[in-house]
């Protein structure tokens, strides 16, 4: 590290330069908050609904020019030099100081860490002391609690910091997700705000699991009555993706910088994402269903054990009585040990002489020794195994349900097959197997999202002419190549951001458009795809333009070669109610344009027609 000084003057010290470190002495952090060097920046947070300031959040920086300019250089120095909440305090006074001076609009947000409120209970009266003397209300004072060190207790902890909510002050969690925030802290103290942190935040517009995330986030804080601020957003599109989850508060560089005189209006960037009337797609819709977190509790028969002492006798009479047992759990303290199932217990004893021989020998003599034990708590998914294994007898035996390790009941492997198989059928409608995109459940909440927001969009209705025959006369493996061909072209000309591209099933795509090119859109994409596929036929066909195959009733006939139809309904707002008629209009669009022998063909049709039922074809 270069050798740092002071310049100063018989007044005050106004900057650190390369002179001798003898003139003030001590190590440069101690410099800088013994000559109050360090400088305020604020950064905007903003109300997505009408672009007002919320607040602003208080940050800190060294001086100008030198190395702890940074916050993490200046902080982790703190850290290493045991002057951390020495710091904090520091960086509250430069900041109140500023936000004060400037008569900003909104709360202040001010960053304190757990770790200091925590081990430094004398801290938070010189806090409160600092924020008395700025004239700044506790009401309007938002602390934003960071997390350097992990809060072990945090109902003891929200009992420690009482007197901050007791003074008015409110309370923020920050950067929730990537450090030591936990959902319990959440709890115990209930505060007002909970920062998202920006790792799920950036590149949120084209990561499901990212979105996921953030819904899951969304959730819980209108459970908890909290607002969820999303920070750290740079990008035009995650913008637009939070604006259209229903988050209210939003943060980042995009909107507005962190600056000593921050702005009071968000960037026109920003403004302008927030003005259009497009819909984002969620990526959600793109990748996979959202999880439904079943979990092996659910399979659970309580059917009580028999301790591992049970005679074969007892254990017989015992299933006498209850016919409707294929198989028993056997328990030592509690501690399943073994399954027995039931037809082939009674069968063994069944054989001459096994009850005279076997009958008073304790049921460990039968049981299996390696049950599959899984716990209540494990999700469905995980248990697929079962399935899959080698060792089918599971699907007879069943399988242990323990709780912490203790026996709580029986899972059949009917139930889980069952299970399983309800799993696979709802993925499908969430997303189509073969081509991966999203299926008519999502197909159907996004065109309900649409007209719920009044935004004006086209449905088109994608379907292939004379598929089936060519399916027929090539086989099925070749049908799903031009399958996967038409969605790969229907991704290729749609714009991701604001473009849903859905597979009804089959050979039945669903393009909502908000593009307004669309038509030039649909235009290049029958042009290229009727291209393409005929690749898939021989020269002579292609030449040709046709080849032969069988028709519905068996007999051989000619057939065009397989090209692309769009029907087309334009949904301005307010002239359909459902998804259902949308997909109507859509479907018989394309039937007009199938049995009219075109390739593209736009529905104009009274608003009381359109919402009548019709077949999805």
């Amino acid at each position: 590290m270069v050798p740092w000084k002071l310049s100063q003057n018989a007044m005050q010290v106004t900057s650190l330069e390369a002179v001798p470190s003898a003139v003030a002495g001590g190590s440069p952090l101690d410099r800088i908050l013994r000559f109050d060097l360090l400088r305020a920046v604020l950064q905007p947070i903003f109300r997505i609904t009408d672009g007002s300031v919320f607040g602003y959040e208080g940050l800190i920086r060294g001086p100008a020019d030198t190395p702890f300019e940074s916050p993490l250089a200046l902080f982790a120095e703190a850290e290493a030099r045991g002057l951390r909440a020495r710091l904090e305090i520091a960086a509250a006074r430069a900041i109140l100081k500023q936000f004060a001076a400037l008569r900003l609009p909104g709360y202040l947000l001010l960053n304190l860490s757990c770790g200091t409120l925590e081990s430094h209970s004398g801290e938070i009266d010189a806090a409160m002391r600092i924020i008395r003397d700025s004239g700044i209300a506790p009401s309007g004072i938002i602390v934003e609690l960071t997390e350097h060190d992990r809060v072990r207790d945090a109902d003891s902890f929200a009992l420690s910091i009482r007197s901050l909510r007791d003074a008015g002050f409110g309370l923020a969690l920050d950067d929730f997700g990537s450090g030591h925030s936990n959902l319990h802290l959440w709890m115990a103290l209930r505060p007002r705000l909970v920062k998202l942190d920006k790792v799920f935040v950036h590149g949120l517009a084209s990561n499901g699991d990212k979105f996921e995330i953030a819904r899951f986030m969304k959730g819980l804080a209108d459970s908890f009555g909290t607002e969820l601020v999303a920070e750290g957003i740079e990008q035009e599109s995650d913008l637009a993706v939070v604006r259209d989850m229903g988050l209210e508060l939003v943060q980042g560089f995009l909107l507005g910088m962190p600056k000593a005189h921050p702005e009071r209006r968000m960037s026109a960037r920003a403004a302008e994402v927030l003005r259009s009337p497009k819909i984002t797609v969620q990526p959600n819709a793109r990748s996979s269903p959202p999880q439904r977190f079943l979990l092996a509790g659910e399979l659970l028969q309580a059917v009580p054990p028999v301790q591992s002492s049970t005679t074969n006798e007892e254990l017989a009479t015992l299933l006498h009585k209850h016919a409707e047992w294929t198989a028993i759990a056997v328990v030592q303290e509690d501690k399943p040990v073994g399954i027995i199932n039931r037809r082939g217990f009674m069968d063994r004893l069944a054989q001459p002489f096994y009850r005279e021989v076997y009958g008073r020998r304790p049921v460990t003599t039968f049981m299996n020794v390696a049950p599959i034990v899984v716990d209540r708590r494990m999700p469905l998914d995980s248990m697929t195994r079962i399935l899959a294994g080698e060792d089918q007898r599971y699907l007879v035996d069943g399988f242990i349900i323990a709780d912490n390790g203790r026996y709580a009941g029986l899972g059949t492997g009917e139930a889980l097959v069952r299970a399983v198989s309800e799993l696979r059928i709802e993925a499908a409608r969430y997303a189509n197997p073969l081509t991966f995109l999203p299926g008519n459940i999502p197909i159907s909440q996004h065109i309900d999202r649409l007209l719920a927001a009044k935004a004006g969009f086209v449905a088109c209705y994608a379907d292939l002419n004379n598929f089936k025959p060519f399916n027929d006369q090539y086989g099925y493996w070749r049908g799903d190549e031009m399958i996967r061909l038409c969605a790969t072209l229907l991704q290729a000309h749609a714009d991701a951001s604001v473009d849903f591209v859905g597979h009804v099933g089959g050979d039945d795509f669903l393009v909502v458009f908000q593009s307004d090119d669309w038509r030039a859109r649909c235009a290049r994409l029958i042009a290229e795809f009727d291209l393409r596929a005929s690749d898939f036929f021989s020269a002579a066909e292609a030449a040709a333009g046709c080849f032969e195959g069988e028709d519905r009733r068996g007999q051989r006939c000619r057939f065009p070669l397989t090209t692309l139809s769009i029907g087309a309904v334009v949904v301005a707002p307010g002239s359909y109610d459902d998804h259902e008629a949308v997909a109507s209009a859509a479907a018989l669009a394309k039937r007009h344009a199938k049995s009219n022998g075109m390739s593209f063909h736009e529905l104009a049709v009274p608003t009381q027609v359109a919402r009548g039922r019709g077949d999805s074809a």
